[in-house]
């Protein structure tokens, strides 16, 4: 029995002779996050407004927690929320207030005091929101969007513009947020992040699904070859290897789809050669790998 939280058919969007959203169809299961990935331009803000229903499609049909969000009442749309790409709280009220404040739209929020703990932002409650950094103002803006306790949550580019550490830190309160089987949509234009939190994942370009399906199927369907280097080591012969050996800036670089069988052949070789083999290094395919081979189309 299908029970998806979140399901998209042939949804289109134009906007004059721009088609922004080109009849694409997905669906979500409850307690997963679904990366929609894609350049500038790839439709991916308005698929996701559209699902949040603040855009009516031009066609197709979605259904989240099982109504049509655009058309949704209010009781309906406490079951969502989201964090925009660009979003504003009120800078001169302080934090708890803030939350305090938004709770009360809410039946069933969730408890102010919890939320400040799961967002790190206890020690700036009685802050105001205007002197929060740029990375706690977006755990604010995270905080918002889930203080009504939603079971769907849209977070589109919620990490634009961070430090690495702010952006790890963020990875985990998201992560928590899917351990807790609410189910979230994420728009990102980093590789890395998409990996590290997505359970499906959706390649979108100039409109269209070109790729979809789990971040490991999209490795293993679009990047066989793992790579294989280490540093250039003349007491070993590599010709038994039988495969095709790159020497790049004093690197031997192997692209092969049977590493354990390479590495198996050259661990023995250097150890009946009594040599280390420096700088060695497995790379399997990323993300990032496919989206470039993608790109390539």
């Amino acid at each position: 029995m299908n029970n998806a939280v979140i399901k998209a058919v042939g949804l289109t969007k134009k906007y004059g002779e721009l088609i922004a959203v080109n009849d694409i169809s997905f669906e979500v299961e409850p307690g997963s996050l679904l990366a929609i990935l894609g350049p500038n331009g790839a439709g991916k803000t308005t698929t996701v407004e559209m699902l949040e229903g603040f855009i009516k499609p031009d066609s197709g049909t979605i259904s989240i927690l099982g109504f049509n969000p655009y058309l949704a009442d209010r009781k309906q749309i406490q079951g969502i929320g989201g964090v925009l790409q660009e979003s504003q709280a009120e800078p001169f009220i302080k934090v708890r207030e803030l939350l305090t404040q938004r709770s009360r739209y809410y039946d069933d929020p969730v408890d102010v005091d919890e939320l400040l703990s799961l967002m790190e932002l206890v020690d700036k409650a009685n802050s105001l929101v205007k002197n929060l950094s740029g990375g706690q103002r977006r755990k604010l803006e995270v905080a918002l969007a889930i203080v009504g306790n939603p079971k769907v949550i849209f977070l589109d580019e919620p990490t634009v513009g961070f430090d690495p550490s702010a952006r790890r830190n963020l990875w985990e309160m998201i992560d928590r947020l899917k351990n807790d089987k609410r189910t979230i949509v994420l728009t990102t234009h980093y590789m890395d992040e998409a990996e590290y939190l997505a359970t499906d994942v959706i390649v979108l370009s100039s409109g269209k699904i070109i790729a979809q399906g789990t971040p490991k199927m999209l490795r293993d369907s679009f990047t066989q070859n793992v790579q294989i280097s280490f540093d250039k080591e003349d007491k070993i012969d590599l010709t038994g290897l039988n495969c095709k050996l790159q020497n790049i800036d004093s690197k031997i670089i192997i692209n092969t789809a049977e590493p354990t069988r390479i590495l198996h052949e050259l661990t023995k070789m250097a150890l009946a050669s009594d040599v280390e083999l420096a700088g060695l290094e497995v790379k399997r395919p990323t993300l990032e790998d496919v989206f470039l081979k993608l790109s390539e189309r």
